[in-house]
Parts: structure tokens; C-alpha cells; sequence
């Protein structure tokens, strides 16, 4: 059994990760005794798996995930969704307002074109086709706040361990922060200003997601702009 490269090395799709019986982890796969990378990015090896870090990646939807999207077209009873993938998504209006389709229903009563709602994706169809709901709480419609996006991949690194990230920026700027799985973030805060250093954490933390430490050198550069604007 080996490792045919340095913890944190920059992997191609295709390269041969390890060799002998060890568990497959995220962008990797076996064939046979050996392991391959799926993606660009940096290789993480532990004592019973191997994975890798993706740099730059689509978004792939999945069944429960939170999504932030846009309404581009409706239909009779069904809304068409920008959320970010290679397909349009789709909800109809049972997913939307929790009762049966009617002919009749206004249904830009609840989302036009233009709109951002956050949503949960609750099936992919035969075609891969996410189908949302906004059923739940925290879903629905946005009324305020704006959008950033980042690299899908690096939203793991945004929230961090059990949230720990995501709800240090929050308490620091007391902003509130919508985070989609799809690589899009609503940020809503108290003023401009303080929206402004959630972006800027954002950006740091999207460049520096293959990094160790990010959490508190996050947290010492939030301090640094604070006393800036002071």
C-alpha cells in the first residue's frame, strides 16, 4: 500500500492516488487497487481514506440540499429556477403553497420572474431535473439582502465544522447570512458597512479554502477591518 503523493499536493482528474486498499473518499474512485482523482484540487490523505479538496467545481445538485435561486420562467403551475446547475429546476405549486393545483391560482402571487427565493431540493426527476420546495422554515422568498457567489465547492469551508465559520462571521457582524449549497450566499445586515465585511471574509475565505488555520487567521482579519473602521 502507498501514496503516490504529499498530503495537500495539486491532483489532476485522472492521477493515481494511492495504490492498495484504503476507503475512497470525496472526488476520488477505485478501480481495482488503485484509487483516481475526479477533480482538480489538493489530495487529503488520513490513516483510512483518501479524497480530495475540488479548486473549481459546478454544482452537482443533491437531494436535500438548500439551494438560493432565481425564478427565469413559469408555466401552467410550475415555476422554472436558475440554481446554478446545468439543468433549470422546477416547483410546482404543491411544493410552494402546500395545496392542489388550480387552473385559476395567480401563482406570481407567491414568486414572479426576478424573484430569489431559498429552497430545499426534495427530488431529482428522471431526467436529473431538481425538483424545490420552499416549504420549511427559512425558505421562501427573499425580500431583502444581496447575493455573493463562490466556488460550490468551498461552501463546506465557508460554514466549517459543525458551523463554526459561518456563525463566527455572523456574531461578529451581526449580519444574517442564507448559505446555498449551490455556491450562492445572501448577506443582509444592520448597514452597508457591515454587509461589506462579510463579503470581503467571503473572498478571503474562497481564496484561501485549500489552507490550514483559516478559521482563526478569519477571525484576526475580521478584528483588523473592524478596528479600521473604527
Amino acid at each position: 500500500m502507498s501514496a503516490n503523493f504529499q498530503d495537500r499536493d495539486l491532483v489532476l482528474p485522472g492521477d493515481v492516488l494511492f495504490e492498495g486498499r484504503i476507503r475512497t473518499g470525496e472526488n476520488t474512485y477505485r478501480n481495482q487497487e488503485q484509487v483516481y482523482a475526479t477533480h482538480l484540487g489538493l489530495v487529503n490523505y488520513r490513516p483510512d481514506n483518501v479524497s480530495v479538496t475540488a479548486l473549481s467545481t459546478g454544482y452537482m445538485p443533491l437531494v436535500g440540499d438548500q439551494v438560493i435561486g432565481v425564478v427565469v420562467d413559469m408555466d401552467l403551475g410550475e415555476w422554472r429556477i436558475d440554481i446554478g446547475g446545468q439543468e433549470l429546476a422546477v416547483m410546482g405549486i404543491p411544493d410552494a403553497v402546500d395545496r392542489p393545483f388550480r387552473t385559476d391560482y395567480n401563482m406570481t402571487r407567491i414568486l414572479d420572474i426576478g424573484d430569489t427565493l431559498v429552497a430545499k431540493i426534495v427530488d431529482l426527476d428522471r431526467r436529473r431535473t431538481p425538483v424545490l420546495s420552499i416549504l420549511g422554515p427559512g425558505l421562501g422568498k427573499v425580500y431583502e439582502g444581496f447575493m455573493v457567489r463562490i466556488t460550490p465547492s468551498k461552501i463546506p469551508r465557508l460554514i466549517g465544522k459543525k458551523g463554526s465559520m459561518i456563525n463566527m462571521v455572523i456574531k461578529e457582524t451581526g449580519c444574517r447570512v442564507a448559505i446555498g449549497q449551490n455556491g450562492r450566499i445572501l448577506v443582509s445586515g444592520p448597514n452597508r458597512e457591515r454587509e461589506e465585511l462579510v463579503v470581503k471574509v467571503i473572498d478571503k475565505i474562497e481564496r484561501e479554502a485549500h489552507t490550514s488555520g483559516l478559521t482563526n487567521r478569519t477571525q484576526e482579519f475580521l478584528r483588523q477591518l473592524k478596528e479600521r473602521k473604527q
